[in-house]
């Protein structure tokens, strides 16, 4: 499929929870409507790597260091005002909502997303499930403390996926259909 990005700018926003699908789901929406992919959540890890931490650790020190989101946030907030994006982050639909077109939040159940994350990142279930946790944690009092944001209201979404008993391909193109119709392509 061509660009969407003739005559307009626009700018999807995919939020989820850690190991929900919502890098799948972005990536796959950005190269089939032909627009640019950001992740906040490779923008953490490269910050992490470049720092010498494990996500983890970047998680903790963040924790305790507002600037280390603000930064990221900032970044997002630029890619927004670029348009033509999609957004993969987990707070770009709070932050974004009077930029973004179209906001999407994927979820799954904790057991499921333990399962996919241990499979994506060959790790036992058991360290898969106490990662998912202390990020989803962490996330929750920064967001916050830093922004007055509550990541479980779901109300500034305009599409909430659960997909926990979805297959990919099936969870895409409820997602995919849901996008083309609001963007009216």
């Amino acid at each position: 499929m061509s660009s969407i990005c003739d005559g307009r700018r626009p700018v999807i926003v995919v939020s989820g929870q850690p190991g929900s699908g919502k890098s799948t789901y972005a990536r796959r929406l950005a190269a089939e409507l032909g627009l640019r992919y950001y992740t906040t959540g490779q923008a953490f890890r490269s910050l992490a790597e470049r720092m010498g931490v494990s996500l983890m650790e970047l998680n903790r020190l963040a924790e305790r260091d507002p600037s280390i989101d603000l930064a990221i946030d900032a970044e997002s907030l630029n890619e927004a005002r670029r348009g033509c994006v999609v957004i993969d982050s987990h707070l770009a639909g709070w932050l974004l909502r009077d930029l973004a077109d179209v906001t999407i939040y994927v979820k799954a159940s904790l057991p499921e997303r333990t399962r996919r994350i241990a499979l994506r990142d060959s790790k036992p279930e058991s360290e898969a499930l106490f990662e998912a946790s202390q990020r989803e944690i962490s996330h929750w009092e920064r967001f916050a403390k830093y922004y007055g944001i509550d990541l479980r209201d779901l109300s500034s979404y305009d599409l909430v996926v659960d997909t926990t008993r979805m297959g990919i391909e099936e969870t895409y193109q409820v997602i995919l259909t849901f996008v083309k119709k609001a963007l009216s392509v």
